[in-house]
């Protein structure tokens, strides 16, 4: 069992309901709250003996994404927007348990900070594909003044084959036979999105997103990550409304991993091993990952294991 193994359930814990740090969860949950918002607007249509048509004319028009250029130039925030819309319980249910499945994968083994950076490129390489699509094919062009798309399955796309290009062989199910690939899971999901799809244009958009996902992995361990500036700007972002951080102070690193002087004597030495430096090294794990540590955060997880700390 290595060191990371040994704080995985206690890992899973802290990233649990209602954690600020857990990106999947808020992901999950934009995506559900949305939903359930979405529902009862059409609800109240339905109730007000409104039509159908009234209720996509009149609210979901503003959320999806057009195939026509002409269109989407009134509502260009749609390209963002429409990977966060779900219409259907079942579809929607489905959606977020593989979401749920595949970004719990590669939040471990890839960190927080990447799920929600990966859904997003996903989704807005999946909007671009869906509408050149739209314009290169004849038979989709006849089409295209109807023709729209909403959903996050561009999204979770990348996320499943960016969680299977990271790690083919991550064993699910261990107690049958020595448990089951990922890859062959990966499988089994895009023929069930592929069959549930809504047309060709539907599925290269899906597939453009499972490309994103493939090229951020290869990208990602060639050095480049491009989930960083992503993450930059919603810190950046975050620390405009946090007292506790003023804008254009940095804190020292040596200020914040070696010593803590709240409420103790200066110049007083501490251990090197403590709980604090223990739940830091932890959330560096569920930050970047376990490959990410030093040797000397390893050697510290490893000693706090041997003497039990």
């Amino acid at each position: 069992m290595g060191e990371s193994e040994r704080y995985m359930d206690r890992r899973f814990r802290k990233l649990s309901l209602g954690d600020d740090n857990n990106a999947l969860m808020a992901l999950v949950g934009m995506n559900a709250l949305l939903f359930v918002s979405f529902g009862l607007i059409q609800i109240i249509f339905y109730l007000t003996k409104s039509s159908e048509t009234a209720f996509q004319y009149q609210i979901l028009r503003w959320f999806i994404l057009p195939a026509k250029l002409s269109s989407l130039a009134e509502i260009p925030w749609t390209v963002f927007t429409y990977m966060f819309i779900h219409i259907g319980v079942i579809y929607t249910i489905v959606s977020l348990l593989w979401l749920w499945f595949f970004g719990t994968i590669l939040q471990d083994l890839a960190g927080n900070s990447k799920i929600i950076p990966v859904y997003i490129y996903g989704g807005l390489v999946g909007a671009i594909m869906f509408i050149a699509s739209s314009y290169a094919f004849p038979v989709l062009r006849d089409q295209i003044e109807y023709s729209s798309m909403y959903g996050g399955n561009a999204g979770i796309m990348a996320i499943a084959i960016a969680t299977t290009t990271l790690s083919p062989d991550f064993r699910l199910f261990k107690m049958l036979n020595g448990g089951i690939p990922l890859w062959i899971l990966t499988i089994l999901y895009v023929v069930i999105d592929f069959s549930g799809s809504q047309g060709t244009a539907h599925n290269l958009a899906h597939l453009g997103g499972g490309l994103t996902g493939f090229l951020f992995v290869i990208s990602l361990r060639k050095g480049y990550d491009w989930s960083r500036w992503m993450n930059r700007l919603y810190n950046w972002f975050g620390d405009l409304f946090n007292p506790d951080k003023p804008i254009g102070k940095r804190e020292k690193i040596k200020e914040k991993v070696f010593y803590n002087t709240r409420g103790q004597k200066p110049f007083v030495k501490r251990p090197v091993i403590t709980q604090e430096r223990i739940d830091e090294i932890l959330d560096k794990i569920s930050q970047k990952g376990y490959n990410h540590l030093s040797d000397e955060e390893k050697n510290i997880l490893k000693k706090a294991r041997e003497t039990d700390f």
